[in-house]
């Protein structure tokens, strides 16, 4: 094996003599280093095709690794190559595209090839075995199972499962649907003996397409354009108010789609959305829709993966990695709330899926829908450079009207654990008339300060230096960045004094004066620790009362598409965290989150309405938002980046470091700076403290880099990258670069 770095002048080559057929593979490999490596072919076998995975030696071990390229030259002589162990694929698991896409996402966010490529295979199909068998992961009870189910030796979600299994094996994708909070109980029932796995060729059931409703003429023209464009490449961003019904044109395009037999992969941000738009997509089709994301067991992942690339799965919906999903008949990609940072990978291969996406459609040549009520500002900056075309639905469908916003003065109102008299009054209208009403708090816990009243110390994160965080349910103090937990102490650690107050309040703190006040109203409260599984929120519209008045108290969990056809009211208890941040993209989240929150509300026959909790009634952002809309804010939002030289209108390159002392991060920042090569056009700003200095224990900073043309920062990017990876075990430091950053944290 060696490094297969592009042969340079003065660097010899070595080819097999007398042999013009490629008798070498390059093979990407699932390491940190940013190479491929080359490898014989094994004795009296030819060279993989690219897309193929192979088991290769590396050091003293043996990896799974994917040829990249055949070739007949390499920069080591033949002599000291090594061979391939074993070939996996009889053909390609990777297609051309899907392989030249990924690399093109390696090089331009500064992946390794091998950890890129390894991201775009589900986990059991990194591993050196054989593809799995065809046929669906199903559970069945086993013969104690059904002794178990007989004698009534069960209860609650372990007895609603064995009850659903009690005619025949039932798929696992099947049992998403049907029992969101499936998985745990089967683990208890699986270790009990009571559950067998197995896999079910099951025939696909009899279904039959639901017809939709009527499109309004701003719903027509958008399929209509997209429709036409089928067949070839082009952006389109489908900016549509919450409510428009922005989902029913997925639905009669992806139709569309299938009526040409082609593929539509459809892209959300959350989990949490893809059980409630897998089922409308599945009514509406006809079809079964497999799902790919995180939550999915590795083998379910694996089978869903394979039948896109067998083409056998028509629509494909998952989450952020999904947009690896090959698509051998491609027709259609679609990113749903494309402005949702989700999107965005933040730890080790740094990906943005919607911008991959729209590198794959182009590849693809198929078209491509980005969808969102409130666009990125970088979509709407393409828009303006004729990248995309927009396609605008401005009203709620069916004529519903949107709802009315009203601000609430905190200076006038003194908030009892964040809850106003006027927010009181209208949660009690709400539940009199019979409706669900929503309480939006983007902090989870009790409090988020824990302090003394006497001398002023606080709580905090030894390994974060950051204020830890009061929770009730159960009784304890927590970081919220590496979970570190803590008891509550019964006196302050200073000075002694009892006079400890909790400053502040977060979710909990609103379900417990919430409940108080509306004591038989149900209350759910929505956040990661009162819903910790990655399938629960699928359950929430299950978990709500059919009929009645409901109470929903979240974070932004609930922020994120959800049509809760019951609620009429959404308040937001605190808006003035998010009004000042040293974040320059802090007013654009708060637009998106204030609009997409507020457009929870009023979706069914009621009108809504939604209240802004604020001690800032007279801030920019809330004038521009009550008298222009989303529109009008990002407009001027956009006008600002323009000015002060900010992205979409400049690019960004993040060099993040921590270290286990302050000396040897700065001087690893230090070098850095010194050795970026000299560019005209590239700014720094750094190096400087990470806005979180301290992370479990680690001394954290950063470099800056700007430059209004792309290529010239990826220029200056490529030649930085072999520097930096000399320079960090020198310094013993851990960096990485982002291409892109969503944020500066």
């Amino acid at each position: 094996m060696t490094n297969s770095a592009s042969p340079t002048k003065g660097t010899a080559t070595t080819s097999l003599d007398g042999d013009s057929e490629a008798s070498i593979a390059r093979v990407a490999l699932p390491v940190p280093l940013n190479r491929l490596f080359d490898y014989l072919a094994a004795p009296g076998t030819t060279v993989p095709a690219p897309g193929t995975r192979v088991v290769v030696p590396f050091g003293h071990s043996q990896r799974v690794g994917i040829v990249v390229e055949q070739t007949c030259r390499s920069l080591l002589p033949t002599t000291r190559l090594k061979s391939i162990q074993r070939v996996l694929d009889s053909a390609p698991i990777l297609n051309a595209e899907l392989l030249s896409s990924t690399l093109w996402a390696a090089q331009y966010w500064l992946a390794p090839p091998g950890e890129a490529l390894a991201s775009a295979l589900p986990q059991t199909l990194r591993q050196a075995r054989p593809l799995p068998q065809r046929g669906q992961a199903s559970y069945r009870l086993s013969v104690a199972g059904r002794k178990a189910l007989a004698t009534g030796q069960r209860r609650g979600h372990t007895r609603a499962l064995l009850e659903r299994l009690a005619a025949a094996a039932v798929p696992a994708a099947q049992l998403y649907r049907q029992q969101p909070a499936w998985r745990d109980a089967a683990r208890r029932l699986l270790g009990a003996g009571l559950l067998e796995r197995c896999l079910e060729e099951s025939p696909e059931p009899q279904r039959h397409p639901q017809p939709g409703p009527a499109l309004h003429p701003a719903q027509q023209q958008a399929v209509a354009t997209v429709a036409a464009s089928l067949g070839t490449f082009q952006s389109f961003l489908l900016e549509g108010v919450t409510g428009s019904g922005k989902t029913e044109v997925y639905l009669q395009l992806a139709a569309e789609v299938l009526r040409q037999g082609r593929q539509v992969l459809v892209l959300v941000p959350e989990i949490g959305l893809s059980a409630q738009t897998v089922a409308r997509f599945e009514q509406r089709l006809g079809i079964r829709v497999p799902i790919l994301h995180s939550g999915l067991a590795d083998g379910a992942r694996a089978r869903a993966w394979l039948q896109a690339a067998s083409g056998a799965a028509t629509v494909l919906l998952g989450t952020r990695s999904a947009v690896f999903a090959p698509l051998p008949k491609a027709g259609l990609i679609i990113v749903d709330e494309e402005h949702d940072t989700s999107y965005k990978q933040q730890e080790g291969f740094r990906y943005h899926a919607r911008d991959l996406a729209l590198v794959r459609a182009q590849a693809l040549n198929v078209p491509i829908v980005l969808g969102s009520a409130t666009p990125s500002l970088e979509s709407l900056a393409n828009v303006q450079r004729g990248r995309y075309q927009r396609l605008a639905l401005r009203k709620r469908a069916n004529a519903r009207p949107p709802p009315k916003v009203e601000i609430i003065d905190l200076r006038r109102y003194f908030a009892r654990d964040g809850i106003s008299a006027p927010l009181l009054a209208a949660l009690q209208q709400t539940f009199n008339r019979g409706e669900q009403a929503l309480v939006f708090r983007n902090r989870r816990g009790y409090a988020p300060i824990f302090l003394c009243g006497q001398c002023g110390w606080h709580a905090e994160c030894q390994q974060c230096s950051r204020p830890l965080t009061l929770h009730e349910q159960p009784h304890h103090l927590q970081c919220h960045h590496c979970g570190a937990q803590l008891p509550v102490p019964a006196q302050c650690p200073t000075c002694a004094s009892a006079n400890l107050r909790a400053q502040g309040h977060g979710t909990e703190r609103l379900e417990a004066a919430l409940a108080e006040h509306f004591p038989s109203i149900p209350l759910l409260r929505v956040d990661r620790a009162s819903t910790p599984s990655r399938m629960a929120m699928q359950a929430l519209e299950i978990r709500l009362p059919a009929e009645g008045p409901a109470l929903l108290i979240g974070t932004q969990m609930l922020a994120k598409g959800h049509d809760l056809p019951r609620l009429t009211l959404v308040a937001i208890s605190s808006l003035d965290e998010g009004l000042y941040s040293i974040d320059f993209r802090a007013q654009e989240r708060m637009a998106q989150l204030v609009v997409q929150v507020a457009g929870r509300s009023g979706r069914a026959n009621h009108p809504g309405r939604v209240l802004l909790q604020t001690h800032h009634p007279d801030h920019p952002l809330l004038s521009r938002l009550l008298q222009g809309g989303y529109p009008a804010t990002a407009a001027e939002l956009l006008e600002e980046r323009r000015i002060t030289h900010l992205p979409p209108y400049t690019q960004h390159a993040l060099l993040r470091a921590r270290a286990g002392t302050e000396s040897r991060l700065q001087a690893f920042l230090d070098a850095a700076h010194a050795a970026l090569p000299a560019h005209p056009g590239i700014e720094v700003a750094g190096p400087m403290p990470a806005p979180i200095p301290r992370l479990r224990g680690m001394q954290r900073g950063q470099l800056l880099l700007e430059a209004e043309s792309r290529a010239r920062l990826h220029q200056v990017l490529a030649a930085w990258v072999p520097i930096l990876e000399t320079l960090a075990p020198k310094h013993r430091i851990r960096w990485s670069l982002d291409v892109d950053p969503v944020d500066l944290y």
